[in-house]
């Protein structure tokens, strides 16, 4: 018997959406700054949608403010570095994933900010096999994404920017200021090729944050990415993210699959603005940020419970529990909002009595 085929659990975006890139590139006829596959303008197509000449349809990968990606772009054409804020689940890592993979085709120059990170994370290291055999020299040094970003002349990514120590986020600032990487052990200098540039992501809730220094900021342009503005901009989002995943799309077409995650972004958009959609009754808001992506997550979940311990219909049921997970962190605290919540809330709206049963019966 032959071994199954393996296959990636996530591709990198560069490789999910290869023909889309391909026709972008082909049909591009706008001036490409240097070692960029595209132009600003078809990034931005990119990332937002649209059809192509030849029929082409580029599928959108921000819902969203088109003019907060026209900024990040043209940030990125210039010599200073961009930085996307934001709660979790605004899109941050999405959107910088797949602005590196339109202009530099490669995603993968991924430093992930951790409070443990050394300055090697940044910069580089060595191969100390090679380094006790040969001394320092070029076939020892193991660089860093963003040394060979600089190198190669293409986008480098960081993410959780405000969880790395300070100390270790200070080597950025002549890495991006002067575009060069100081290699004292050989006594050489990397220069950064046109075309190399950076995208951070930084969280502005969580903890445990390292506040930028004021000469670290100065390297960046800051976007901050919004909330979804309104419901139904936050349930296509969410319809469109799940409907990616394999085996998905059938049940979220269907009308009580769309119903549920209707009802389920409008619990976490209320919850997390503490007021009902209406304006009319204020809420206590959860320790839980109820993202978007959150909201994702709670889907898949329901998916899975409904394609092999159901009848493959997205229902309430499915989604009671994850429901219930996201929005209890706290134990005490949490539960008591979340009570509160379906007995003032969810019990005393018409069509929502099944919610209610489903939801108090995993609480």
């Amino acid at each position: 018997m032959s071994a199954p085929k393996q296959q990636v659990i996530r591709q990198l975006a560069e490789q999910e959406f290869a023909s889309e890139l391909k026709a972008l590139i082909k049909s591009d006829k706008l001036t490409r700054p240097v070692n960029w596959l595209m132009s600003p303008q078809a990034v931005v197509t990119y990332i937002m949608g649209g059809k192509l000449k030849d029929g082409t349809v580029i599928s959108p990968k921000y819902f969203g403010n088109q003019r907060l990606i026209e900024i990040a772009v043209a940030t990125l054409v210039t010599d200073r570095a961009l930085l996307l804020i934001g709660i979790p689940g605004t899109a941050k890592t999405w959107v910088a994933e797949h602005l590196a993979a339109a202009i530099s085709g490669d995603s993968s120059l991924l430093v992930q900010g951790t409070s443990g990170m050394s300055e090697e994370s940044i910069r580089y290291g060595w191969n100390y096999a090679k380094l006790l055999a040969e001394g320092p020299s070029e076939g020892a040094m193991v660089g860093s994404p963003l040394f060979h970003a600089m190198k190669d002349g293409k986008i480098a990514r960081i993410e959780e920017l405000t969880r790395i120590p300070s100390e270790v986020q200070d080597n950025l600032i002549t890495l991006l200021s002067e575009k060069l990487m100081p290699v004292a052990e050989l006594n050489q200098t990397i220069q950064a090729q046109q075309g190399f540039n950076l995208i951070a992501t930084a969280n502005d809730r969580d903890r445990g944050v390292n506040e930028l220094s004021s000469a670290l900021r100065r390297r960046f342009n800051t976007v901050v990415m919004p909330l979804p503005k309104n419901l139904e901009e936050e349930v296509k989002i969410v319809t469109a993210r799940v409907n990616t995943k394999i085996g998905s799309a059938e049940a979220i077409s269907s009308k009580s699959g769309l119903k549920e995650i209707h009802r389920l972004v409008t619990i976490f958009r209320e919850l997390r603005s503490g007021a009902t959609e209406d304006g009319l009754s204020k809420l206590n808001a959860p320790s839980s940020t109820l993202s978007t992506a959150e909201a994702i997550s709670v889907v898949n979940n329901g998916l899975a419970l409904a394609t092999h311990f159901g009848d493959g219909t997205l229902k309430v049921e499915d989604l009671a529990g994850g429901i219930t997970g996201a929005i209890i962190k706290d134990p005490v605290q949490d539960k008591a909002i979340w009570r509160e919540y379906l007995e003032t809330v969810v019990k005393e709206r018409k069509d929502w009595k099944d919610l209610y049963k489903a939801c108090k019966e995993v609480i």
